[in-house]
């Protein structure tokens, strides 16, 4: 009988998607699941099949295969029975990508405790956040943030160094898990500041069916891929779709440990030989901004992004560089995907700037302030229908005659000035168009004429010439019209970014904000 993963096109993801046909994916069932179990342990027996390729920027790789991480993992899961850790227990997890993440995350889902990971360039304070929001019993953490971790009423911080791990070899290296499908298995957090707690999103066992959702249509994935994600595990991109999504497949993954750099990733995609890469968008513009990625070969067949938009000079230089296009994925923390571009699927156009269609058994609208559905081509609140209700994701977007959808931005990222909406989205793409830009936000700042006018933060690739300015402000209104450009521009040498890479326009408005604050 064919399986979802045998189907490729776009009317065969419509005709023959099913829930019954997704659980057919996996050894759980509805009562009984474990993600370690579908992601690792049911693997094992292929012989020498890689699970994970790591590229560390001190220029190693570290291989990882099936066997080992289940052996290790399974390990993992005694010494933690072995310390008294219960079922339903918290296990913090603040470590690079290495067999210590992998075992440690993986350990603990087979023991029945519930992983929380954490993103190591956190400092004292967002450790402290979270920590004291999912009281973990233990938190496992390299020496170098071990200080860090440390505070009165904390848990016990353990060092997963060379040491730690050597000493897991008294344990068996089978375990057998025990776990309900709907047990808690992670606590995610998604990527907000330090100094506000993000909202813990909880992922139980069952969630790694719901997943396979994007990994099917948003990544991609299929069997015989080499696939490879460098966001973090922190987040939920790199740890659900970069992740568990391919492992769950039996599919080879990949990432990045380590300060990231667009020239090793780069060595990294060429010398594994990546066929399937999905990023965040930030890692597509460094990558073109690296002036590098003509100096090696490339396998790639499908790309995807996540995290904001792509501006279109940056998706144009992609797709000549890898011969593919890049094709988004739209979700959220909390609804999962809603939206892609079916990567690999030849029956789909990938239309320049659009979201996708919605993936299959997802009902996605375009609604206006008073909750109706918007005309074709009409701006509103993006909703999923879930359980009989619309859900806000709190983003704007429009949805084309075709049933394409396109993102306007963030609901608190609409500038209005004189009475016209304009989207800092598409700002930032005019803006990014100039062969002078690397990066740029837009924000609406207060003006006693016009409400808001438009104001620009760009970050440069070379030193300012006069007219610069000028110039970027000409181009913009070329673009887009005549009244759309930013009135304001200062250049910058770095924009603030969220812990996941994504432009921070929050902390810009808060900045200017707090200012007119102490003027007044």
């Amino acid at each position: 009988m064919p399986r979802l993963t045998d189907y490729l096109s776009y009317q065969d993801a419509q005709q023959h998607f099913s829930q019954a046909a997704l659980w057919e994916l996996f050894d759980g069932t509805r009562e009984r699941m474990n993600i370690a179990h579908e992601c690792v342990d049911r693997h094992a027996a292929r012989a020498d099949a890689v699970a994970i390729r790591i590229a560390r920027a001190d220029g190693g790789d570290e291989i990882i295969t099936f066997q080992a991480l289940s052996a290790a993992s399974a390990r993992f899961a005694h010494f933690l029975r072995a310390r008294q850790v219960a079922k339903g227990d918290r296990i913090a997890v603040m470590l690079e990508p290495s067999l210590a993440f992998y075992a440690a995350m993986f350990g603990a889902m087979k023991a029945g405790a519930v992983t929380a990971p954490m993103f190591t360039l956190f400092g004292p304070d967002g450790i402290r956040l979270r920590v004291d929001d999912c009281r973990p019993k233990l938190m496992f953490t390299n020496a170098e943030k071990a200080d860090e971790a440390r505070f009165d009423g904390g848990p016990e911080i353990i060092v997963a160094g060379a040491d730690f791990m050597a000493s897991l070899n008294e344990y068996d290296t089978s375990f057998a898990w025990d776990t309900a499908a709907n047990d808690l298995a992670v606590l995610q957090y998604t990527s907000g500041t330090t100094r506000l707690l993000p909202e813990a999103v909880k992922h139980t066992h069952k969630s790694i069916v719901t997943l396979m959702i994007a990994a099917l249509y948003a990544t991609g994935i299929r069997p015989g891929d080499r696939f490879f994600c460098p966001s973090s595990p922190a987040w939920g991109h790199g740890l659900w779709h970069g992740t568990l999504a391919p492992l769950a497949l039996g599919v080879s993954t990949g990432t990045f440990s380590g300060k990231f750099d667009p020239v090793r990733l780069l060595q990294a995609l060429s010398e594994f030989e990546i066929t399937n890469l999905s990023a965040a968008a930030t890692h597509y513009r460094m990558i073109r901004n690296s002036g590098r990625a003509q100096e090696f070969g490339y396998s790639m067949q499908k790309l995807s992004f996540t995290g904001e938009p792509i501006d279109s000079e940056t998706a144009a230089y992609v797709e000549a560089l890898f011969g593919a296009k890049v094709c988004s994925m739209y979700g959220t923390t909390e609804v999962g995907v809603i939206l892609a571009n079916y990567p690999g699927a030849d029956d789909l156009e990938v239309r320049p700037g659009s979201l996708g269609k919605p993936v299959p058994g997802v009902e996605v609208q375009v609604h206006d302030p008073q909750g109706k559905p918007c005309a074709p081509g009409q701006t509103g609140e993006l909703v999923v229908r879930r359980r009989d209700a619309w859900i806000a994701t709190k983003d704007l977007g429009r949805v084309d005659a075709d049933g394409y959808f396109y993102h306007g931005g963030r609901a608190d990222d609409v500038i209005i000035s004189a009475g016209w909406t304009m989207s800092a989205v598409e700002i930032e793409d005019a803006i990014l168009k100039h062969d002078s830009v690397a990066e740029a936000a837009a924000i609406g700042v207060p003006d006693q004429t016009r409400g808001q006018i438009v104001r620009a933060y760009v970050v440069l690739k070379r030193e300012a010439t006069p007219g610069l300015a000028e110039e970027i402000q000409a181009l913009v209104r070329s673009n887009l019209s005549r009244h759309e450009y930013p009135r304001e521009i200062e250049f910058v040498a770095a924009l603030p970014k969220t812990p996941a890479g994504k432009v921070n326009r929050k902390v810009l408005r808060d900045a200017v904000a707090a200012a007119a604050s102490s003027a007044a």
